[in-house]
């Protein structure tokens, strides 16, 4: 597992509500392992709704799988020119990411990362610190709506991306469960959290 911005271990102790965030097809255009940085793109309305999350109060958090480096797609410092040139987007609309964890390795390493396994949230320092607190999970795969509800998150999985794919999937496996929520994209997905519904979130 791999850190780009470390979460403070301050905030991760505090009970400021959390959002943890799928990065490809959720924030940016999803362009398949990439690792050139004029291929990213942000997604219509995802900076400001970054922004009007931290702006509320929320830590956000970004998650996400990255086997383009185990696959040997892209390296490490690929990675890094994306990611930087990812916070220059973000950071002219006023948003950007109080932490982010990646798991850089494919599913036939068995890594303890690679979502929906936990290990990016263990590397965060949120294991054990998410009781008592608002937490969503965004995401565009049923791997980020997995994740979510073994932690006993909230959920949205947003159209965008990989989403519309596998909204019949996800309606299928968490038919009733009113903690998993389809919208059209994280502009929507933020405006959910923020209201936080007491019950029956899901659709």
């Amino acid at each position: 597992m791999s850190v780009w911005i470390p979460l403070d271990e301050n905030l991760a102790a505090s009970a400021r509500p959390l959002l943890l965030v799928d990065r490809d097809g959720v924030v940016i255009e999803d362009r398949d392992y990439l690792g050139d940085p004029s291929g990213v793109v942000l997604l219509p309305g995802a900076a400001e709704a970054l922004a009007l999350a931290r702006a509320g109060g929320w830590l956000v958090v970004g998650v996400s799988n990255q086997s383009g480096i185990g696959r040997r797609r892209f390296g490490e410092a690929d990675f890094a020119a994306v990611m930087s040139r990812l916070d220059a987007l973000l950071a002219r609309a006023g948003a950007r990411f109080d932490g982010f964890y990646y798991c850089p390795h494919v599913p036939a390493d068995r890594c303890a990362c690679r979502k929906p396994l936990t290990g990016l949230i263990d590397q965060a320092g949120l294991s054990g610190r998410l009781g008592g607190r608002k937490v969503w999970m965004v995401g565009d795969k049923a791997d980020d709506i997995a994740l979510g509800r073994s932690l006993g998150a909230r959920c949205v999985l947003v159209r965008t991306g990989h989403g519309a794919r596998e909204e019949a999937s996800v309606r299928e496996r968490w038919a009733g469960d009113p903690d998993v929520s389809i919208r059209a994209d994280l502009a929507a997905a933020v405006d959910l959290a923020l209201a936080d519904p007491p019950e029956g979130g899901g659709s």
